[in-house]
C-alpha cells in the first residue's frame, strides 16, 4: 500500500498513536511524509521498522537502546530473540514476521513461515496464537466494511493455500460417528475459519463434508436432506445472515432435531442470535474441540 496513516501503523503494531510520535520527536526513529496538503503518511518500510521495534520493546529492550540500533543490528537483534524468547514472545515475533512478508508480497518467506510455525507450534496453536492474531491485526479476518487492500487478499490467499495442503495430507476419516457439514451462507466468502475448524475435525478423524463459500439456503436443506449431517458448522462475517439462520434454525426443530448448527465467525455480529436447543455459538476457536 505504501500510504499509512498513523492509526494504521497503531492497529498493526500495537503502538498507542501517541507513542509513535513520542519515539518520532524524541528519538527520531522515523520521518513521516508529507502529502501536499500536509497530511502525514508513513511508507512500508517505516511500518516495517516500527513493527520491529515494538517487537523488541515487548520482550524488554528500552526504547533509547533500539533506536541507535543500524536497520542490521535491529534485524540481528531480532532474529536473535526470536530463537531464546518463550512461546508467548515468539507467537508477537512471528506475527509481525507474517506482516513483513504479506508487506512485500513475499510468498517464499511467507510459505516458509507457515511451515515453520506448523512444525514448532502445531497446526492448532499457530492458528490460534499467531495466524489469527496476524488476520486480526491486518483485518483479513472480519473486514466486511470497505475493500480489502491487495496486500491482504494476497495472505488470505496464501494461507487458504496452505490449510487446503494441510487438510489435503490427512487420512481419511475412520470415526463415523460423528459428521459434520460445513458451509458459508449466500455472499459470505471468508474461509480461512472454516478451512481451520475442517482441519481441527478431520484431525480428531471425523467426517466432514465441506460446501464453501457462498451456499444458497435451497441448496444447504437438499445437502441436509440428502447427508444427514449430525453438526452444521458455519462462520458469519457479515450481519445480513438473520433470515437464511432463522429458517435453518426452523428447518432443524422441526425436521432435524438430533442435527446441531454451530456458529462462529465476527464475534461483534454474533450477538443477534441465541442459542436453542438446535443452535449453539462458538466464540472462539478452541471452542469447536468442546463438541468433538
Amino acid at each position: 500500500m505504501d500510504f499509512y496513516q498513523i492509526n494504521d501503523l497503531e492497529r498493526l503494531s500495537g503502538v498507542k498513536a501517541h507513542t509513535i510520535r513520542i519515539w518520532e520527536k524524541r528519538y527520531g526513529l522515523i520521518t513521516p511524509h508529507r502529502t501536499e496538503t500536509n497530511i502525514r503518511y508513513y511508507d512500508d518500510s517505516q511500518l516495517k521498522k516500527i513493527l520491529n521495534v515494538a517487537t523488541l520493546s515487548t520482550v524488554g529492550f528500552k526504547i533509547s537502546k533500539i533506536a541507535a540500533m543500524s536497520e542490521q543490528e535491529l534485524k540481528i537483534q531480532i532474529k536473535e530473540s526470536q530463537q531464546h524468547e518463550l512461546s508467548d514472545s515468539r507467537f508477537d515475533f512471528y506475527v509481525n514476521d507474517f506482516i513483513g512478508a504479506m508487506l512485500d508480497f513475499n510468498e517464499q518467506y511467507f510459505n516458509e513461515l507457515f511451515a515453520e510455525v506448523v512444525e514448532k507450534f502445531g497446526v492448532q496453536s499457530a492458528m490460534v496464537n499467531i495466524l489469527y492474531p496476524f488476520l486480526y491485526k491486518t483485518g483479513v479476518l472480519w473486514r466486511v466494511d470497505e475493500a480489502i487492500p491487495v496486500q491482504e487478499h494476497f495472505a488470505s490467499m496464501l494461507i487458504r493455500r496452505n490449510l487446503f495442503l494441510l487438510i489435503g495430507n490427512l487420512p481419511a476419516p475412520k470415526d463415523k460417528s460423528k459428521k459434520f457439514l460445513l458451509f458459508l451462507p449466500s455472499n459470505e466468502w471468508h474461509e480461512i475459519g472454516l478451512l481451520f475448524a475442517e482441519y481441527i475435525i478431520r484431525h480428531h478423524g471425523l467426517e466432514t463434508i465441506n460446501l464453501g463459500q457462498h451456499v444458497p439456503y435451497v441448496d444447504l436443506e437438499h445437502v441436509i436432506i440428502k447427508a444427514k449431517p449430525d453438526f452444521l458448522l458455519t462462520f458469519l462475517i457479515s450481519d445480513t445472515h438473520e433470515e437464511y439462520i432463522s429458517h435453518l434454525q426452523n428447518l432443524l426443530s422441526s425436521k432435524y432435531k438430533k442435527t446441531l448448527c454451530l456458529i462462529s465467525g465476527n464475534p461483534a455480529k454474533l450477538d443477534i442470535y441465541s442459542e436453542s436447543k438446535n443452535l449453539k455459538i462458538l466464540r472462539f476457536p478452541k471452542d469447536i474441540l468442546k463438541v468433538l
